[in-house]
């Protein structure tokens, strides 16, 4: 579970105690607003204090997720980016039958998560709720993902067909990265102000499908050799 800029210790708390109730223990939190370690959490907590104590803090959401394989974004809004959107149910059978880390991203108390954090997400995940009251605390947002996920832990079972697992994230990116860097020196990028929009369309594209650590170098490959034999001609 990965908390966005939570903003009060005590929902940093409440959410560590609804992760142990059903069975996750693995906090990460990104750029807490009061900072970490919080006294204030403890009594929120309510006993769950090995969650907080192994929570573990990062500065940007990229480092948190690095080592993911899949990443869920937990909104009930659209936010201008184009991906799949599950259910905390779905989103649980996912996490138990695929191979590779989860992370699920919440987003801070006020505002949830920003456009640019949900684009980092390969997936979104959401709840059917009230169009005209879609206020969840952190807290209740976290139980909800979390009880889904319990329901059928004791029911695993690995995947029919051993497939390659997903890439981690930090991989993904760093394929990403190449292409951007390639596309920039290309001059793919115009007009200035549709720089950003273009970018992120490009992730959302580039994170749709489950690439595979070997289909991400293989990629890499390619794109190195486009870039080698364009420097050979100049």
């Amino acid at each position: 579970m990965v908390l966005v800029r939570p903003q009060l210790a005590e929902n940093i708390g409440k959410a560590a105690r609804a992760m142990l109730n059903f069975g996750l223990a693995e906090l990460r939190l990104v750029s807490p607003r009061d900072g970490w370690p919080n006294p204030a959490a403890g009594p929120a907590a309510s006993g769950a204090d090995t969650v907080l104590a192994g929570a573990r803090v990062f500065a940007s959401v990229g480092e948190a997720v690095a080592d993911c394989a899949h990443v869920f974004a937990t909104t009930v809004r659209k936010r201008g980016v184009t991906k799949a959107v599950v259910t905390p149910e779905r989103a649980a059978t996912l996490i138990r039958g695929e191979p590779g880390q989860s992370a699920i991203l919440f987003g801070p108390e006020r505002s949830g998560l920003e456009t640019d954090d949900v684009a980092l997400a390969r997936t979104i995940l959401t709840v059917p709720i009230n169009p005209a009251f879609g206020s969840l605390n952190l807290a209740q947002a976290v139980i909800l993902v979390a009880y889904e996920w319990s329901k059928g832990e004791a029911l695993a079972q690995p995947p029919a067909v051993d497939l390659d697992p997903p890439a981690p994230q930090e991989e993904l990116d760093g394929m990403i990265a190449q292409l951007d860097a390639m596309l920039v020196t290309g001059g793919f990028y115009h007009p200035p102000d549709r720089i950003s929009t273009t970018r992120r369309t490009l992730r959302t594209l580039l994170t749709k499908p489950g690439w595979s650590s070997q289909e991400v170098r293989t990629m890499r490959g390619v794109l190195a050799a486009l870039d080698g034999a364009k420097r050979s001609r100049a």
